[in-house]
């Protein structure tokens, strides 16, 4: 495909996902010259030998299966003992109680985040995403029919929140804000008193807080993570989270949307009535893998969670000292959680590169080397990096993409 083409249906919102331009990469990548394929691109991490699951989470699924318990449907809104497990560990954090009432399972967090979209979707309604963000909720949105307005995270800020943008956005119409903490694709990390203004503006606003918590605990700088939930007297929020990263198990598809609101918003009665019907329509995971969940959540021992946290740690810091040696490009904060950072593009720089999208095709061209450009997240000229990524392989990625930014830099 045309760069051309594909640069206008990424700037055209909605038209293309993540999956969607990374495959175009990998496509355009050079078979013949001999080397591996190495893709900074995806956060799914299972791909590399060094990020595995915990042998108590396969146990646990293989023992559900072998059971011949759960071979039938489970209830749409999923097992009690799923829903009241993921309650639980979701409490451990949060300055009140959860019940197995205010969950509801689903496939993996991206349905979690439809279900969010659908339920606060109503003729003229908008809501505001952060950008850089997750283009999921672009997509979401325009099936929804509500409008998208974006807020600006703010990199010489730690990629915090522009809360004077979010009182200029919002409206009489406006629904709710999207935070993404641990963050993807910047790899910050909220602390408590940026939350704390957030739940704070959003109060103010009348509007609800759609926390997405995938990352939840994948948090390896100074800041411990802070579930959105423990503002939930000061605002309602809806928590969407999943097993996929912290467990290493993204294809299992088990994910769950939450109400964390102490004060009951969500709990009237017509509320509860359209979130149940429209779990009706749903199809969520496998039985046998909501069968595990309880004993996955219960029994998984903290060093298998800070063997994932050190990696992590470790190659966030490869790509941190080895983007130093790159003069086009700019780390401008350090990743602090999460799988990604989002690190400067100086297309100034470079020769016969015209903005980031060129530069990802014809990396992945001459270097078998896919990374996702920032167009795709919604920031021009600035690149996402993937670091769930085995050393070695993350040290050799890097060298290549040295080597490309060596070849291309304008000789003055």
């Amino acid at each position: 495909m045309e760069i051309e083409a594909v640069n206008s249906k990424v700037d055209t919102a909605s038209t293309i996902t993540i999956k969607g331009i990374l495959s175009l990469l990998v496509q355009n990548a050079d078979e013949n010259n001999g080397r591996r394929l190495i893709s900074l691109g995806m956060g799914d991490p299972s791909a590399y030998s060094c990020f595995h699951t915990t042998r108590i989470a396969q146990d646990a699924v293989v023992d559900s299966l072998e059971s011949e318990k759960f071979n039938g449907y489970a209830p749409t809104a999923g097992l009690p003992q799923t829903r009241r497990a993921i309650a639980e560990y979701l409490s451990r954090d949060l300055p009140y109680k959860l019940t197995s009432d205010d969950v509801f399972i689903t496939s993996g967090c991206t349905q979690a985040i439809d279900v969010a979209l659908a339920m606060l979707a109503r003729p003229g309604a908008n809501i505001l995403l952060p950008r850089p963000g997750f283009p999921i909720y672009e997509l979401c949105s325009a099936f929804r029919n509500l409008e998208v307005r974006h807020f600006n995270l703010l990199p010489q800020q730690g990629w915090e929140v522009d809360l004077d943008a979010i009182e200029t956005l919002a409206d009489k119409n406006t629904v709710a804000l999207v935070i993404i903490n641990p963050g993807n694709p910047c790899g910050n990390v909220y602390s408590y008193q940026h939350l704390k203004k957030i739940a704070e503006t959003a109060e103010k606003l009348g509007i609800l807080v759609i926390a997405d918590e995938v990352y939840g605990h994948l948090a390896f700088g100074s800041r411990p993570f802070v579930p959105m939930g423990v503002f939930g007297s000061t605002v309602p929020v809806l928590t969407l989270g999943s097993l996929s990263k912290r467990w290493i198990v993204p294809g299992w598809r088990l994910g769950w949307f939450v109400t964390s609101d102490p004060s009951g918003t969500f709990r009237k009665p017509k509320v509860i009535e359209r979130i149940k019907k429209y779990f009706d329509i749903l199809g969520g995971p496998a039985t046998f893998i909501q069968a595990a969940v309880p004993h996955i959540l219960e029994s998984t021992d903290e060093v298998f969670f800070k063997k994932t946290i050190n990696i992590l740690k470790q190659t966030s810091e490869i790509c941190c000292r080895k983007i130093k040696e790159i003069p086009c490009i700019t780390c401008t904060h350090r990743p602090e959680g999460s799988m990604a950072m989002m690190v400067r593009l100086n297309i100034d720089l470079l020769e016969d590169i015209s903005d980031d999208i060129d530069f990802c095709f014809k990396l992945a061209k001459e270097e078998s080397l896919v990374i996702l450009p920032g167009t795709a997240v919604g920031l021009k000229n600035w690149l996402r990096i993937t670091f769930a990524v085995d050393p070695s392989f993350l040290e050799e990625a890097l060298g290549r993409l040295k080597s490309f930014c060596q070849r291309h830099t304008l000789i003055l």
